[in-house]
């Protein structure tokens, strides 16, 4: 597998601010049924974010936390988008 394949495109963002944009392993995020993760080649999904923290894990580096009040978070065609403030 090459690199897209294995990393995921990940971009967190409000109508102010661009909190991630980049490739990671894997995003975490909580919703009103709990916990979960994205990994690469995750199918289409998409889900109301409750507030707490949106984890990224980049591919090298330390882990990129974000606090969130609420967001949507949608999965297609290996990216994650998480809309903020919204």
């Amino acid at each position: 597998m090459d690199e897209s394949e294995t990393l995921l495109s990940v971009k967190i963002f409000s109508p102010r601010e661009v909190y991630f944009d980049g490739k990671a392993q894997s995003i975490s995020a909580k919703n009103d049924t709990g916990q979960f993760d994205i990994l690469p080649l995750h199918h289409s999904f998409i889900t109301l974010l409750s507030a707490g923290t949106v984890s990224v894990v980049q591919n090298k580096g330390k882990p990129k936390h974000v606090e969130i009040k609420k967001g949507l978070l949608r999965v297609k065609n290996n990216q994650a988008i998480v809309f903020l403030d919204v």
